[in-house]
């Protein structure tokens, strides 16, 4: 009589004990690839941000306007461009021109806008009306800013801040120095519209 073929009890052992370190393998690859990529969409989400904040940066900094405007009890609190690290907050504030109006609201076409450092926040705010009008809440443009300064250059001068009359030409140029979380410093220039 002939035997049976089959597999003795230690040869299904040993294709088990194969098969379960090439799941195990092929489960620890699929956690790094999706590990990596998570890290590649927060990179890029960041990235992201960073190329939406300068582009609202240089489209208000080319719009810069020499209007002055009053604050929500009706004073003037600020030239047509300013810096800070003012006691409120403000790293830069500045009415600018260009602001579209698709639903032809009755209000101008110039904007009272104000860039803030709040919590590790860059924030950006601005008015609906130019004078008289509160502030609108704010849109947080990036997270994980550790510190920023605004400098102006006028006449190829650096100056730390700028008082400047209805009547003044704006400075040639605004940086912006930036301490990110993750990036370490990082500078921006941003020519002024209206300057010379």
């Amino acid at each position: 009589m002939k035997g049976r073929a089959g597999f003795t009890l230690v040869e299904v052992l040993i294709s088990l004990l194969i098969f379960a370190l090439i799941a195990g393998a092929g489960a620890a690859l699929l956690a790094v690839a999706s590990d990596n990529r998570l890290a590649v969409r927060a990179a890029s989400d960041r990235t992201a941000d960073l190329q939406r904040l300068r582009a609202l940066l240089a489209a208000d900094l080319s719009q810069a306007s020499g209007r002055r405007t009053r604050d929500e009890r009706g004073v003037r609190v600020f030239t047509a461009l300013a810096t800070g690290q003012e006691a409120d907050g403000a790293l830069l504030r500045l009415t600018r021109a260009g602001w579209s109006n698709p639903g032809d609201t009755p209000r101008a076409a110039m904007q009272t806008v104000e860039y803030r450092l709040v919590e590790n926040r860059l924030e950006r705010r601005f008015r609906a009306r130019l004078d008289g009008a509160r502030w609108e809440a704010p849109q947080v443009l990036y997270r994980g800013v550790s510190a920023a300064r605004v400098a102006f250059i006028d006449e190829g001068q650096e100056r730390p801040d700028w008082v400047g009359g209805s009547d003044d030409p704006l400075p040639d140029a605004v940086r912006l120095d930036l301490t990110l979380d993750g990036y370490g410093p990082m500078t921006q220039l941003f020519l002024v519209g209206s300057g010379r």
